[in-house]
């Protein structure tokens, strides 16, 4: 268990870490501005040495690991996860992405023919698909509801879903951050609807941990399933699943192996799906470490600020209208602000990257072209600079 005792080492926190030295600490290409860390993340370098260390040793030892250290390492892990997301270890389990923890999570659900699955038009494209897929099989079938805009208040929130539930939902997913609006949405008020409704509540937490202080049991969702490998800084790969206690045991893995036998808990049966590469998973409690020794509320503080900054200033430019108010907590480190390009925006995408190298996503939503950029720990006022003046140019 070396890599959780060099964890528990750790070093002081900083007291304000600032971005150009946490630069130095990221593997990316200092020649690019890089504002697209909600894509999938980047991991810092003493991080990655931790997880290349954990590969190396799998092909030294594969059976030492896989055989006899991999349950206690792998629980020691989880707890640690489990900690920091405010869930309680029994029922959280790695899982390789927050697609397969949806998909996990559709496919166990009892749905019958005429049953509705709810969810808001924020959801992202790929967890649409898994319940388009989950519900078909079923003869259920999904229902959108429509959320008002500008969010203003959690009431309004609400109330779309109310007007979109019917006698036969019984399911509602919702992001609690949405990946194509970056908007935070109110998902312990969604949980506590869903639940006075006796409708399964299920959250999409992919950009949560490490961009949102997270307290899982707090918000009291049936099934919760996260990223480490985005705002955590986690290697790639380190998705979790959590589900509640009087669930557990009506959601199996994908995979059924040695795992599954009777009387196994939710935990046991999760673990281990196959031969696979723990290291991952098993760096989890490296990249903890770096958030905590690196003040990550003064990173999140800062990287809400620049967001805030790049929505207030492109609203004013534009006379676009927000989403959401810049610099509430309708918003983290990630923002989407509308900007009046016309056609296709996944050119003004390239042309941002291969004319200024700044990598970050364009895409449409409704009738809006949206810029979304995700300000990292290691980006500051230089880089939202240099997105405003490429976009100036091009626009």
């Amino acid at each position: 268990m070396a890599e959780v005792a060099s964890e528990q080492k750790r070093a002081p926190r900083l007291a304000a870490p600032s971005a150009a030295a946490l630069r130095d600490a990221f593997l990316l290409d200092p020649n690019w501005t890089y504002l697209n860390h909600g894509a999938f993340g980047a991991c810092p370098r003493p991080v990655f040495e931790t997880y290349q260390r954990l590969q190396l040793e799998l092909e030294r030892q594969p059976v030492e690991l896989l055989e006899r250290t991999y349950p206690a390492r792998m629980d020691a892990a989880r707890e640690r996860l489990a900690g920091i997301v405010g869930a309680d270890p029994e029922g959280l389990v790695f899982v390789p992405n927050t697609t397969t923890g949806v998909n996990t999570v559709a496919r166990a659900i009892d749905l019958r023919p005429g049953d509705e699955v709810l969810l808001t038009d924020h959801e992202h494209g790929g967890c649409r698909l898994a319940w388009q897929a989950a519900t078909a099989a079923r003869g259920a079938t999904v229902v959108t509801a429509a959320l008002p805009l500008p969010f203003t208040d959690p009431a309004g929130v609400l109330a779309a879903l109310e007007a979109a539930r019917t006698p036969r939902t019984r399911v509602v997913f919702v992001s609690h951050l949405a990946a194509e609006t970056a908007a935070v949405l109110p998902v312990s008020e969604v949980c506590r609807w869903a639940r006075e409704h006796g409708v399964l509540s299920v959250v999409d937490g992919a950009h949560a941990p490490g961009q949102l202080p997270l307290h899982v049991t707090a918000i009291d969702p049936d099934a919760y399933v996260g990223n480490c490998h985005k705002w955590l800084c986690a290697p790639k790969a380190t998705g979790f699943l959590w589900v509640r206690e009087t669930l557990r045991d009506d959601v199996p893995p994908l995979v059924v192996t040695w795992g599954c036998v009777p009387g196994a808990s939710f935990v046991q049966r999760h673990s281990w799906t196959g031969t696979h590469d723990p290291a991952a998973a098993l760096a989890v409690p490296a990249a903890i470490a770096f958030a905590e020794r690196h003040n990550w509320p003064v990173i999140r503080a800062r990287g809400h600020a620049l967001a805030a900054r790049l929505g207030a200033e492109l609203s004013e430019r534009y006379g676009e209208p927000a989403l959401y108010p810049p610099g509430t907590s309708w918003h983290g480190q990630m923002v989407s602000a509308s900007v009046p390009w016309v056609g296709d925006p996944k050119i003004l995408q390239r042309r941002l990257r291969e004319e200024h190298r700044i990598e970050v996503p364009v895409h449409r939503w409704r009738d809006r072209v949206l810029v979304r950029a995700s300000f990292g720990p290691y980006n500051d006022s230089n880089d939202l600079a240099r997105l405003l003046d490429a976009l100036g140019r091009l626009i």
